[in-house]
C-alpha cells in the first residue's frame, strides 16, 4: 500500500489536485467527529461483535484478508484510474473536460467498495497512510456531487449521453428510467460505504455526502403530488438508508427505505418491473427467490431489517418462505445461488446446472448479509451452516490465489472450453462489469465480525478461527482467545477470561456437517451418515452437553483461564443431491469438513472423463503444504481432488465438483 502513497502515479497525481481544490471546501469535514452512542435499537435480538474487537490469527482467513488488503485494493484502484471512474467523478465538477467514461451506469460504485472495504481494515487496524488515502478518494468523489445532493455521475456529466452500452435505453432527465439507470443503486453502495467509513474513523467526510444525498432522496420520493412514485431497479439502498439510520436516529431514511419496499409490485405506484428485479407482486406476498439473484439478496435484507426493526410478522413470514424455498430448491452444494446465465438469475425449483451455473460472486456476497441478519433475529445456527458453506466454498472462489484474477460466475463444471458473457473456465483479469471484484474488497476485510455475536448474557461462537477478541456483555466484559486449524481439522480451543467470575452463557455452533447435515433442507445429504460425535472438554475433562438451535450451551460461572476445547470429527463424505435435480444424478461430491472438493484435469491427466467412485473406495487425505498456499488434498488410486475455491490457480483445464458414482 506505501507504493500508492508515496508513488509519482498519475492517478495520485489527480488526488493531489483533488485535494489541493477542496482545500478549502472541507476542510471542516476532516476533522474527526466524536460518534453518537445514542443509536436506535435495531429490532435485532442478537448483536454482532464488531471486527474492532476481534483480532484475527488465523493461518486460514488471515492471510486472504491481508491480500486484499495489500494486493487486491491496490489493484483494483489502478483499474479504476485505467478505465475513468475517478476521472467521472473529476468531469462530473468541472474539474476535468471530457466525456463519460466507462461501460456501466453504475460504474461509480467501484469506488465506493473499494472505500468500503478499505474502511473495514482500519477498523480492524489503524493505518494512517490508508486512511490519507481514502480522505483524497472522497474529496475525488466530493467534487461530484451535485449542489442538492444528487451523485451519479454519468447523469451529470450528459444526461444525453450516458455509458455507450446503454445509449438509449436511460437518456433523459433524473429517476424517469429507474428500472435500469442504477441511480439508486449508486446512492445505496456510497451510503453503505460512507457508514462504514464513519464508524472506522469517526470522520464525517463521506457521511456527510451521504446524509446530503439521503436527505435529496427523502425530498424526492414519496407519495406527495410533487414527489417521485417509483422503486429501484437494482436493490441495496434500502440496507444503505437502514445503516444510515440506525448512526443518525433519522427515521425519515428508515421510512424510505420502506416505502422503498412496500410498493415494490405495486402497480398504482409505477409500472411494475416484472420478476426480474423481483417486482411482479408485493414483496410480502413473494414466498420463492425469481429473477436476478443479487438484487434479489440484497431486498431480502433490507427486508429482514424491516421485519426486525418494525416486527413485521408479514415481512418476517415472507422471509422465511424465501429463504426454504432456496436452501431447499435452489441452491449449490458451494453456497452459490442464482444459477441461469440469462438475468444472471434463480432457475426454476431443482434447476441446477453445472458446466453452465451462474452463481454470480456477488449474489454470495449478499446472502452471506442476508443469513447474517436471520441469525441476528433469530439465533439459530443454520443460517451460520449456510454462511460458512458460502463463505469456503462458493465465495472465495471468486478471487486467485495472487488477488489480481476474479470469477464473476462460478461453475461447478469446467470443460476447458465453455464461456459466457464473463468467463466461466478460468478467471478475469476484470470486467466490463467489475461489481464482483470490488464487491470482494468490500466484503472480504469485514469476515471477522461475523465470528462472535451477543445477546445479554450470552455469547455465540459462530465460526471457527483463531483470534483474539473482546466481548461485552451485560454481566461482565471479557476476552476470550481461539486457537484452531480449522478448516483443515476440527479441533478448537477457546480460553475465556472473564473480568468477573460471573454466570453467562456460552453458545457453541456446531457446524452442519458435524451434526450429519449438508445444508438445512433435503436438498443435499451425506450418502453414509457418521457416528462420530462432537466432544467437549472444560480444562481437560468431558462434559455431557445440551444442544438448541445447533448450538452447544454452556451455562456457568466462568473462572479466568478456563479452556473449552472441541473435536469436531473430520472425515471425507460423500455428498448426493435429491433427485428431483437431473444432472446430479448418479453423482457424488466429495467434502472434508466445511470444504466442497473438486478434481481438476491437471492433478488428474489420464482418462478425466472417465473418473468415478464405487461404493467401496476409500480416501486419504493429504496435507500438501506446497500445493495451492497449503491445502489437504484428498486422494486414492484413482483421483486426487482439491478444494473448490483453489481451482483455475494453474491454468485452464477440466473441473467438476459432482464425480460419476457406481455401486
Amino acid at each position: 500500500m506505501n507504493r500508492l502513497i508515496v508513488g509519482k502515479m498519475t492517478l495520485i497525481k489527480k488526488i493531489i489536485l483533488a485535494i489541493f481544490v477542496l482545500m478549502t471546501v472541507y476542510g471542516q469535514s476532516q476533522q474527526r467527529t466524536k460518534k453518537s452512542n445514542a443509536t436506535k435499537k435495531s429490532g435485532y435480538a442478537i448483536t454482532p461483535v464488531n471486527i474492532q474487537n476481534v483480532k484475527l490469527t488465523d493461518a486460514f482467513w488471515l492471510p486472504i484478508i491481508k491480500k486484499v488488503q495489500e494486493k487486491t485494493i491496490e489493484y483494483a484502484i489502478h483499474k479504476c484510474e485505467e478505465e475513468g471512474r475517478l476521472d467521472n467523478f473529476l468531469i462530473a465538477g468541472g474539474k476535468m473536460k471530457g466525456t463519460v467514461k466507462g461501460q456501466m451506469p453504475f460504474d461509480d460504485t467501484d469506488v465506493y467498495k473499494i472505500i468500503e472495504g478499505a474502511s473495514n481494515t482500519l477498523i480492524s487496524e489503524p493505518n494512517p497512510k490508508l486512511e490519507t488515502l481514502l480522505d483524497s478518494l472522497i474529496s475525488i468523489v466530493k467534487i461530484g456531487q451535485e449542489k442538492d445532493g444528487y451523485l451519479t455521475t454519468w447523469r451529470t456529466i450528459n444526461p444525453a449521453k450516458p455509458p455507450a452500452p446503454w445509449v438509449p435505453v436511460i437518456e433523459g432527465k433524473r429517476w424517469e428510467s429507474l428500472q435500469i439507470s442504477h441511480e439508486l443503486y449508486n446512492s445505496g453502495h456510497m451510503i453503505e460505504a460512507a457508514v462504514v467509513h464513519y464508524q472506522a474513523t469517526g470522520k464525517r467526510n463521506f457521511l456527510d455526502i451521504a446524509i446530503k444525498n439521503a436527505d435529496m432522496l427523502v425530498r424526492t420520493f414519496g407519495d406527495g403530488a410533487n414527489q417521485v412514485h417509483g422503486v429501484p431497479g437494482h436493490q441495496i439502498v434500502e440496507t444503505g438508508l437502514v445503516n444510515l439510520y440506525q448512526i443518525t436516529n433519522n427515521k425519515a431514511y428508515l421510512n424510505l427505505a420502506k416505502y422503498y419496499l412496500d410498493n415494490r409490485g405495486n402497480p398504482k405506484n409505477h409500472k411494475l418491473y416484472g420478476t426480474y428485479a423481483q417486482d411482479d407482486i408485493p414483496v410480502i406476498q413473494q414466498k420463492e427467490p425469481v429473477g436476478h439473484a443479487v438484487r434479489a439478496v440484497y431486498m431480502y435484507a433490507g427486508m429482514t431489517d424491516i421485519a426486525a426493526i418494525y416486527n413485521d410478522k408479514d415481512y418476517l413470514n415472507a422471509m422465511n418462505a424465501l429463504w426454504t424455498n432456496m436452501v431447499n430448491k435452489k441452491m449449490y452444494i458451494t453456497g452459490g445461488i442464482g444459477a441461469i446465465h440469462d438475468g444472471e438469475a434463480f432457475g426454476a425449483n431443482y434447476e441446477l446446472p453445472n458446466l453452465t451455473a451462474y452463481n454470480e460472486t456477488c449474489a454470495a456476497i449478499g446472502d452471506v448479509y442476508w443469513n447474517h441478519r436471520l441469525h441476528n433475529l433469530t439465533g439459530n445456527s443454520e443460517y451460520f451452516d449456510v454462511i460458512e458453506r458460502t463463505l469456503y466454498n462458493g465465495l472465495i472462489s471468486g478471487i486467485s490465489l495472487d488477488g489480481k484474477q476474479f470469477f464473476y460466475p462460478n461453475a461447478l463444471e469446467s470443460d476447458g472450453v465453455y464461456k459466457n458473457n464473463r468467463g466461466s473456465c478460468t478467471r478475469q483479469s476484470w470486467f466490463d462489469c467489475s461489481c464482483c471484484p470490488t464487491n470482494l474488497i468490500r466484503f472480504i476485510p469485514s469476515i471477522p465480525g461475523l465470528i462472535y455475536s451477543t445477546s445479554k448474557d450470552a455469547l455465540y461462537v459462530n465460526l471457527y478461527a483463531s483470534n483474539t477478541a473482546k466481548i461485552a456483555l451485560e454481566s461482565t466484559k471479557l476476552e476470550i482467545s481461539q486457537k484452531t486449524n480449522y478448516p483443515w481439522d476440527g479441533k478448537v480451543s477457546l480460553t475465556l477470561t472473564p473480568k468477573n467470575e460471573t454466570p453467562f452463557t456460552i453458545k457453541l455452533r456446531i457446524p452442519s456437517w458435524a451434526r450429519n447435515q449438508v445444508l438445512p433442507g433435503d436438498l443435499y445429504s451425506y450418502r453414509n451418515t457418521s457416528a462420530a460425535k462432537t466432544s467437549v472438554t472444560i480444562d481437560g475433562k468431558r462434559i455431557a452437553y445440551k444442544e438448541d438451535k445447533g448450538y452447544i450451551i454452556i451455562t456457568r460461572k466462568w473462572k479466568k483461564g478456563e479452556t473449552i476445547a472441541l473435536d469436531f470429527p473430520m472425515e471425507v463424505k460423500e455428498v448426493v443431491t435429491n433427485t428431483k435435480v437431473a444432472g446430479n444424478i448418479g453423482k457424488v461430491a466429495l467434502e472434508y469438513g466445511p470444504i466442497v472438493y473438486a478434481i481438476e484435469e491437471i492433478d488428474n491427466a489420464t482418462a478425466f472423463d472417465k473418473i468415478a467412485i464405487n461404493a467401496n473406495d476409500t480416501f486419504e487425505v493429504k496435507k500438501e503444504s506446497n500445493l495451492l498456499e497449503g491445502v489437504n488434498t484428498i486422494q486414492n488410486k484413482k483421483l486426487k481432488a482439491i478444494p473448490y475455491y483453489s481451482w483455475s490457480n494453474r491454468g485452464v483445464g477440466k473441473m467438476k465438483v459432482w464425480i460419476d458414482y457406481k455401486e
